[in-house]
């Protein structure tokens, strides 16, 4: 029974690492910052637990102690479900991201963490009966540790995730603790009873406290890729009422009007509408980034802006966020809208190999920001800009929304991602949607690339369109300090918006 509970700890290791990426996300989002914290506070805490747990070990290798090792570790995972929403709202904007995230890191998981690498190295003095097999007895509990880590991460990933939810999967690994613990050695019944029974009252409390979150319309959903929060909210500037959808503490990725389902909420998206400007009585689009379908359903509500048969491809590579987009946000099914659950590169790929001349897009909208710290590197390079140029036909245009400042120490990105689509397409427009009066401000910046090479048309006689295109930025010459073109071989876009 101790190879099982060297399985079931290294199998909970991993299980808890990878829902910690959920834990901290509503609060220090999914950057690389998060990922490097985490990862490397979980490998340091398993150390200092190797260390500690040999030297306990060749003290007293007694069974009951190790028993009551990892039902300490289960105490400490309850902890982690417990204390995890107090202690990262307290610690998200007391200092910068790098302490909050480290401070976050180190206060939940190094406990744990610790507990359990004690338990490898505490299982081999155990079992440890001939020096002659000592390396083979280490070796067997070594690999059995790390074929749970292996079990543990793809049941993680594949299921335990957008099966149970982020609170649920942490007390289940508290409760498959206790089990371990009782695998080791068959004492301590009434410690054991009483941490399960804490573990039955804080599963029931929690589950209360969700249900009471839900009555105030805040919604805490786990997908299969990510955490999502969906509430009520107010608009900044206007005050009206709307229901948003966030993946990050950075901002809102999708907005709704309750009373006006396909009206736009969020200003960057209404920049979008420029696609009929630029490219009139276009009739087949592909959008990279769902969400809650904001802009597929306003354009699908207005017929007299894009017509009534316009096909748009829409490529979310999330089916949970899709649901609740249905579910939400009044996504209905449409003929004319696909839907299609794939990664954004992928899908890309795959169009130019089954269609050899490009299947002839004349509008392509990028729209795949995780959160405004968070973007997946290989949507920003200049092979996915050569991949949409392909899908295009030859008087395409591109919409890509960007996060980020045209000026100062915070436009790296910016600059790097307007340098990588002039390096393909041979006019690129830019548009400052937060404030246009301030290029240095952090804010949303549309850029729109066209494959033909002829001078867009700047000026709109709807005085709509016109006030999105007085927005345009005319950005600064090149200078030998700009980043380089963004490539899948070099993409730094974290550091970019991190500005580290």
């Amino acid at each position: 029974m101790l190879e099982l509970a060297v399985f079931l700890c290294g199998a909970v290791v991993m299980v808890l690492e990878l829902s910690g990426s959920r834990v901290l996300a509503p609060f220090l989002g999914t950057s690389i910052v998060v990922w490097t914290s985490l990862i490397g506070v979980v490998l340091g805490s398993l150390s200092i637990g190797y260390w500690w747990g040999g030297r306990v070990a060749d003290r007293r290798p007694e069974a009951r102690l190790l028993s009551r090792i990892i039902l300490l570790s289960a105490v400490a995972t309850l902890l982690l479900a417990g204390l995890k929403g107090l202690l990262l709202a307290f610690l998200q904007n007391k200092s910068s991201l790098h302490v909050a995230t480290l401070a976050s890191t180190v206060l939940l998981f190094v406990p744990v963490s610790t507990l359990l690498g004690m338990v490898s190295p505490f299982a081999v003095r155990l079992r440890l009966d001939h020096a002659a097999r000592s390396g083979r007895t280490s070796g067997n509990l070594y690999a059995l540790s790390t074929l749970g880590s292996i079990v543990g991460t793809f049941a993680a990933g594949f299921w335990l995730t957008a099966t149970l939810g982020t609170t649920n999967i942490i007390l289940c690994m508290a409760g498959v603790l206790v089990l371990a613990s009782a695998c080791v050695h068959r004492g301590d019944m009434p410690a054991r009873f009483a941490v399960a029974g804490v573990l039955g009252l804080a599963a029931l409390a929690l589950s209360a406290w969700d249900g009471q979150l839900r009555h105030m319309g805040l919604f805490d959903l786990d997908t299969g890729y990510q955490r999502v929060l969906v509430y009520n909210s107010v608009h900044v500037d206007t005050g009206q009422r709307m229901r948003v959808l966030t993946t990050g503490p950075e901002g809102v990725q999708s907005g709704m009007d309750p009373s006006d389902p396909s009206r736009l909420m969020l200003p960057y998206t209404r920049y979008y509408r420029l696609a009929a400007h630029f490219r009139p009585g276009f009739d087949k689009a592909l959008m990279l980034g769902g969400g809650a379908y904001s802009f597929p359903k306003y354009m699908r509500a207005q017929p007299g802006e894009f017509g009534a048969r316009v096909h748009m491809d829409v490529v979310e590579i999330d089916p949970g966020i899709t649901d609740i987009a249905r579910g939400m946000f009044h996504l209905k099914d449409d003929p004319n809208l696909a839907i299609h659950h794939d990664d954004g590169r992928r899908f890309l790929n795959r169009a130019l190999d089954s269609h050899p001349g490009g299947p002839g897009y004349q509008v392509a909208l990028v729209d795949v920001f995780t959160s405004n710290l968070s973007v997946p590197f290989h949507l920003s390079t200049r092979q996915t800009a050569q991949a949409l140029s392909g899908v295009l036909d030859n008087n395409g245009v591109v919409l890509v929304n960007c996060i980020s400042a045209a000026e100062g120490p915070r436009s790296r990105f910016y600059r790097a991602l307007l340098a990588t689509y002039r390096s393909v397409f041979p006019r690129v427009e830019t548009f400052l949607v937060g404030n246009p009066a301030d290029p240095a401000e952090f804010q949303n910046i549309m850029l729109v690339a066209f494959k033909a090479a002829g001078a867009p048309l700047l000026a709109s006689a709807r005085p709509d369109l016109q006030a999105m295109l007085a927005t345009r930025y005319e950005p600064a010459p090149a200078r030998a300090d700009d980043p380089p073109v963004l490539t899948d071989d070099f993409a730094p876009v974290d550091h970019y918006l991190l500005n580290i």
